[in-house]
């Protein structure tokens, strides 16, 4: 073969740089592909009390560590020969179609994460028409989101208060501002023992200690945000004026039981969610009671460590309540990391999966960005999952495409 001088059209098509088209882009963020890649970026970007708040579990973090394992088990039992030329990924969640079976999970201090908080993850559910639900224990009240975000599809998730005129008032503002569903929470009799929390000397808002001018050095921009922005406090609580112990000894009941949802039940006329459920027996006791759905969580293993897997849990709830249709709705939550574990959820039985510490790791990695590229990441996964399945919509999953390996 005769050798030839190479010439520039030939070599052109091969060269992978370009001059970038938005110099401002993020181009860390741009290389991310998948979550995992998500939470190491974050990991670089906030101070390290703040990622361990996100990326930690209670005590030993089994629990956590348990879910995610699971996942790593999932075989899909693909069918071929399938049009699945177009794939519909949308799903019913309470009676309204959101565009994808993932709901947003209420987090806790989220204007920690990143200055713009619950406004800007709300926006972007908002965009994507999905379900954003907003924690009692938020940075950003209920009101202020209706204010500023109208178009979203919103829950608000409630502790139950010791003083149950206070949860009324809650509850109140939350109708008033045009939330459609309130989330109870109640696997928080307590709350859990974070061991990197306390290592950490975690606080709301975090203080300036000696140790903090060398976290300023290396994170500069997140102090910069934090120190130049409204002031970092629960919207729930403001001028509260009492330290986290004597709060959180309000937030947390432990008198709260079976009675008290049907207290819920009927003074609340909108759906009603029940999150951290961890047994058949408790599933199906809330089933008689009517509540229009329930979780299965662990709370991200972060109460009870050595708590139930959620995955594992959910075909044994399915076959109690009964199939998908009849009775509450069945989410879960825990270790959601990739649009095929979203996937092998909804075959196992669940109608809609919740995300919280996924878009966190995109908040820390980026702001609204960062949360965006999450969606994308999940919606493409999940696309490419389904179609590789043979599977062209959400109805077709079943526990058939699905075996978990020992």
């Amino acid at each position: 073969m005769r050798r030839q001088f190479p010439r520039w059209k030939n070599i052109k098509p091969l060269l992978g740089w370009s001059l970038p088209k938005d110099p401002f882009a993020d181009r860390k963020l741009k290389k991310v592909v998948n979550l995992a890649e998500m939470r190491l970026l974050s990991k670089k970007r906030v101070p390290k009390a703040v990622f361990d708040y996100v990326d930690g579990g209670a005590n030993d973090e089994l629990a956590y560590g348990r879910s995610q394992e699971v996942y790593t088990k999932v075989e899909f039992n693909a069918r071929v020969l399938r049009d699945v030329s177009k794939v519909d990924l949308s799903a019913t969640i309470l009676g309204t179609k959101s565009d994808l079976p993932i709901i947003f999970a209420p987090t806790g201090y989220t204007r920690m994460m990143h200055y713009q908080g619950e406004v800007m993850v709300a926006k972007v559910c908002s965009e994507n028409n999905l379900i954003y639900n907003l924690s009692t224990m938020g940075t950003t009240s209920s009101t202020e989101i209706g204010q500023q975000v109208p178009s979203v599809r919103r829950w608000f998730q409630l502790y139950l208060w010791r003083d149950r005129d206070q949860s009324l008032k809650f509850i109140e503002e939350a109708k008033s501002a045009g939330f459609e569903g309130l989330m109870l929470t109640v696997d928080t009799a307590v709350g859990g023992i974070k061991w990197r929390d306390i290592r950490n000397g975690l606080t709301v808002p975090p203080k300036i200690s000696f140790k903090t001018f060398f976290d300023m050095a290396l994170k500069p921009k997140w102090w910069f945000n934090l120190l130049t922005t409204a002031p970092l406090e629960f919207a729930t609580f403001r001028n509260f004026n009492k330290p986290l112990s004597e709060i959180a000894a309000k937030v947390f009941d432990p008198a709260v039981t079976f009675e008290d949802v049907k207290w819920l039940r009927s003074v609340w006329q909108g759906k009603l969610i029940i999150k951290g459920i961890q047994t058949v027996s408790d599933a199906q006791e809330l089933a008689k009671i009517g509540v229009d759905a329930i979780v299965l969580s662990n709370h991200g293993g972060r109460q009870l460590d050595r708590s139930t897997v959620p995955l594992e849990l959910l075909p044994s709830v399915r076959q109690a309540i009964g199939a998908k249709g009849n009775g509450p709705q069945i989410y879960i939550d825990g270790a959601v990391m990739s649009g095929a574990d979203v996937v092998a959820a909804i075959a196992l039985g669940a109608d809609g999966v919740l995300i919280g510490r996924a878009y966190l790791y995109g908040a820390m990695s980026a702001g609204k960005a960062g949360v965006e590229k999450v969606v994308e990441i999940l919606r493409f996964e999940m696309e490419t999952a389904m179609k590789l399945m043979g599977v062209k919509d959400l109805s077709e999953l079943s526990p058939d495409f699905v075996n978990i390996r020992a």
